[in-house]
């Protein structure tokens, strides 16, 4: 079973002893080491597939782990697990102990945008780099668990003294609303297990083994629900690598590593160092690199992949002809080596960076496609719409009901909402039910109870309709209805107003055609609206497409080949990272992109980069001198090519001009 693991991947397997924390370096197989550890437990050693939770950080990872996991199991057992996010894990417990918690099984988890409205409405102000900022420092409060009467004493400036004031209001009209926020979803069950001793032996007899991945970026919170679940004994596996730590920015700790240590003093330790995607000359840079940060741990990488291409460093005179180099040394690097456009990512510091990008990409008829930007699903205007539907399938939805009555205005504000939500918590029922009951109107000025529920009729007028009149004809219908257009114009500048009813039209012109040839009803389409992610981008990775992607969005992920772009001081390093001192988790992205190549690396950088108007030189960055020797320099400042250098080229390329 475990024969084609090397030593230390076996060892970490095997070991069920106490609490281990598994090392591992890039490319070094982490999820193959979880997925054989959950076979073995079960299939070895009779832990019951049921008392298992693996945990991760994105849904793709939970859902690559329960593929792979299928093939490793019997579909029954495979079924029995908990594998998911933290936060799908918080929601879990949070249902289940709903009442210890004082919330209704059907509570709704409030996204970004809704929150933001909240924070507006609450201060008063609908500055939107005002209350982005006043919700990112609650959020921060929330993840170290500084509850509202504590935050006040960690008020630096003029954002968080903000925040502070607005803190023990913006959670009492969350639960107002009967809702949470993401950070609620792991600070509920932490608050809970504390005050609870019977909820949480209760979920320690549910989840007996716990295996996180991504260890190195849990925040305070999640490493204290890890603590709370696995208790003394420790019975986990955490696996992680300090040198990928990235997400500071969001709350991620890598003094939780340390935390580990010390709070489980018979940790085991377990390196793995080989790693199964890169060539040495790529390892061998990484680790001089990273070689420059303080170690919590100290490893090295290595491979069995033999030397590989030399790392290349090409520089550009600025931005637009970085761009078109990059573009021109695909295409010739693509053609000499008969590659897939697929098998070419291009990676940067900054989303910013990706437009000049994909000009040159469409001017050369590249095909490429951009990840770690906005989902099409997460837009506004996309959302609007759908909460209307996601009311008409589920009437008990609050969080489609509050955006829905809300989107356009309808003279109900968050005073009615509250009062409503007030209501609806004691009667223990949702917001549109509670609407309806006689009670409501005791709670409700009489003008805002009739704007309510004529709403609501509206609403469940169409919701028998979606059974059987067509999807098209109750989209159109609705859009009129709600004024969706002309409140777009109102509340938004012209020409942003203009792509979202564009991208409005594309929605519903797509659910329409769906409707037409799956011969379903809106109501058919609803219930599986959350599977229809096709109409994002389609599957990205069979894509025959060039993948352009922030730093931070290609962690766990790997290419043959990888252009590294705008690798200059204030770029990467981020000029904020050096005033603030924070250049470690600068070197630590650097790190991650070098390690998503397989076989060549090329680094680029501009000479001179437009800022505020001016044009203004700019350095390399230091991390291309961190990184050693074995680095070859093209363009001006390159060294001139050898005669057995050129023959050979030109050899290769008279043999594959030659080939039919």
């Amino acid at each position: 079973m475990l024969s084609h693991l090397n030593a230390p991947q076996r060892e970490a397997v095997k070991y069920m002893d106490g609490p281990c924390l598994v090392l591992a370096g890039a490319g070094s197989g982490k999820t193959r080491v979880i997925t054989q550890k959950i076979a073995w437990m079960v299939q070895e050693c009779g832990l019951d597939a049921r008392n298992i939770a693996a945990i991760t950080f994105t849904n793709k990872a939970a859902r690559e782990m329960q593929e792979r996991i299928g093939k490793l199991m019997d579909a029954r057992s495979a079924r029995q697990l908990t594998v998911c996010t933290f936060h799908a894990l918080g929601v879990r417990i949070v249902r289940q102990e709903a009442k210890l918690v004082g919330l209704k099984p059907q509570f709704s988890i409030l996204d970004t945008s809704d929150l933001q409205q909240i924070i507006a409405e609450l201060s008063g102000n609908a500055d939107k780099v005002l209350t982005r900022g006043i919700q990112w420092t609650i959020s921060g409060w929330k993840n170290a668990l500084i509850p509202p009467e504590e935050a006040v004493k960690r008020v630096t400036d003029e954002i968080s003294h903000a925040a502070a004031k607005l803190y023990p209001a913006y959670e009492k009209t969350l639960r107002a609303y009967q809702g949470v926020d993401f950070d609620d979803l792991i600070a509920l069950p932490v608050r809970l297990f504390e005050q609870e001793p019977e909820a949480l032996q209760r979920w320690r007899g549910k989840l007996r083994y716990l295996l996180v991945d991504e260890y190195q970026d849990t925040n305070r919170a999640q490493y204290k629900l890890l603590r709370q679940l696995a208790g003394d004994r420790g019975a986990f596996t955490a696996v992680g690598d300090d040198d990928q730590a990235i997400y500071a920015w969001r709350g991620a700790d890598v003094e939780n590593l340390n935390l580990l240590q010390q709070d489980y003093p018979r940790l085991r330790v377990i390196k793995l160092e080989q790693n199964y995607r890169s060539s040495n000359r790529i390892l061998n840079a990484a680790n001089t690199l990273i070689a420059n940060n303080a170690k919590l741990f100290e490893k090295t990488l290595w491979s069995e992949h033999g030397l590989g291409e030399p790392i290349q460093i090409a520089l550009a005179r600025d931005p637009d002809h970085e761009a078109e180099l990059v573009a021109m040394k695909l295409t010739a690097h693509k053609f000499e080596h008969k590659s897939h456009f697929r098998d070419y990512a291009i990676l940067y510091r900054g989303n910013h960076q990706a437009r000049v990008i994909e000009q040159q990409l469409r001017h050369h008829r590249i095909p490429y496609v951009l990840s770690g930007g906005q989902s099409f699903f997460d837009r506004a205007e996309i959302r609007d719409l759908l909460s209307y539907l996601r009311l008409m399938a589920n009437e008990d939805d609050d969080l489609a009901f509050i955006r829905a009555i809300t989107t356009p205005r309808r003279g109900v504000g968050a005073a009615t909402l509250e009062a409503l939500g007030n209501y609806a918590g004691t009667r223990h029922s949702s917001l549109f039910t509670a609407s309806f009951e006689e009670g409501a109107a005791e709670h409700i000025p009489a003008r805002q109870c009739e704007a309510v529920r004529k709403f609501g009729h509206y609403i469940r007028s169409l919701a028998q309709r979606a059974h059987k009149e067509s999807a098209g004809t109750l989209l159109e219908e609705l859009l009129r209805t709600i004024g969706y257009e002309a409140w777009l114009m109102e509340s938004c500048e012209v020409k942003e107003a203009e792509t979202k009813w564009r991208n409005v039209r594309d929605f519903v012109d797509w659910l329409s055609r769906k409707g037409e040839q799956d011969q379903k009803t809106l109501h058919d389409l609803v219930q599986t609206i959350a599977l229809i992610n096709m109409l994002d981008k389609g599957n990205e990775e069979e894509a025959d497409a060039v993948q352009l992607a922030t730093l931070h969005a290609s962690k766990g992920l790997e290419w043959p080949h990888v252009y590294l772009i705008g690798v200059e001081e204030g770029m990467l390093p981020h000029q904020g990272s050096i005033d603030e001192d924070k250049v470690e988790e600068e070197r630590r992205l650097m790190y991650v992109g070098v390690t998503r190549a397989q076989r060549s690396l090329t680094i680029t950088a501009c000479e001179q980069r437009r800022y505020g108007g001016e044009v203004r030189a700019v350095e390399l960055s230091r991390f291309i001198d961190e990184m050693g020797d074995g680095l070859r320099r093209t363009g001006k400042d390159a060294p001139p090519v050898t005669q057995e250098e050129g023959r050979a080229r030109l050899a290769n390329l008279k043999a594959m001009l030659g080939r039919k």
